[in-house]
């Protein structure tokens, strides 16, 4: 039952008699919001489990009631109720559960995120207050969602999934920002004010390495060495961004309506040959079909 709802995992109790469970759950697409109410437990995700899967999710826990504790990368998270954690499922982890708890959990792709998996990742075991920050507002919104996950269907109930995931990232960015090194000039801060003029581009189809150095004074052969050093080039991510967009757009069935060359030219596509060649070279289909998917 575990592992349809979520990810293959380990499940263990010390519980021989009288153990009890329920899972609620609402699948939005590659979204999915699931209420787990049960006895004392723990689930493991091990190396195994995770080379026999190749979607990439992260899963974000609202503990609700009793405790938890969330064990990943050499860090490990108390969760009270109210409180919030990320956790990557292509690493191994640990959530434990002592006694009869309720917790709600949110699984998305590492791609339905506005932020790199690799800063995610800072965050990952990490307890998020949920009366401190960002958490005193997100906290309780999630709490509603629990309450009415029954109302969380068709096209409502999937932008307002999108919605949760996208105060997720807002939430996410500012605890990374208060991570970082106050120094500023360094190359990670730098590199995540590009990332968010990108973003905030990704529709100008002319949107270029020399607008972007020049908007951030500096060269144009210093921007590429920044993206190098992060993996990627300036051009990968751009597109990369789009994709994503456009994907996500041909997904919501509220934008059903909507051409996929609008979609497309939304987020800076303006060749639509060009936009379906590197969409199925990006996801395995084209875009037309890819969106039939989702009906």
């Amino acid at each position: 039952m575990v592992n349809a709802s979520f990810v293959p995992l380990d499940v263990h109790t010390d519980r021989t008699d009288g153990f009890q469970g329920r899972i609620r759950s609402q699948v939005l697409d590659e979204l999915s919001i699931a209420e787990v109410t049960a006895s004392g437990h723990r689930v493991l995700r091990t190396p195994s489990l995770i080379s026999s899967s190749d979607r990439l999710y992260f899963k974000l826990n609202l503990q609700l009631s009793g405790h938890g504790l969330l064990v990943q990368d050499n860090r490990e998270a108390t969760l009270r109720p109210g409180d919030l954690a990320v956790y990557d499922t292509h690493r191994p982890y640990t959530l434990g559960f002592g006694e009869e708890f309720r917790t709600l959990v949110l699984m998305f792709p590492h791609d339905a995120l506005d932020l790199p998996a690799e800063e995610v990742s800072r965050l990952t075991a990490v307890r998020l207050a949920g009366d401190a920050g960002l958490g005193r507002m997100i906290s309780p919104f999630m709490v509603q969602l629990a309450e009415n996950l029954d109302a969380l269907s068709g096209a409502s109930g999937l932008r307002l999934a999108h919605n949760v995931v996208d105060l997720i990232a807002t939430m996410f960015e500012s605890e990374l920002a208060a991570r970082r090194e106050p120094a500023t000039g360094s190359h990670g801060e730098l590199l995540a004010r590009i990332r968010h003029f990108i973003e905030d581009h990704l529709g100008d189809p002319d949107l270029s390495p020399a607008d972007i150095a020049g908007a951030h004074f500096v060269s144009t052969r210093h921007l590429h060495n920044i993206f190098a050093a992060s993996g990627t080039t300036v051009a990968n991510w751009i597109r990369t961004r789009r994709l994503e967009h456009c994907r996500r757009d041909l997904r919501d069935p509220i934008l059903a309506d909507r051409p996929v060359g609008a979609i497309a030219a939304r987020w800076g596509f303006v060749d639509a040959a060009h936009f379906s060649r590197i969409f199925r070279n990006a996801f395995g289909e084209p875009p037309s079909v890819y969106r039939q998917g989702s009906r």
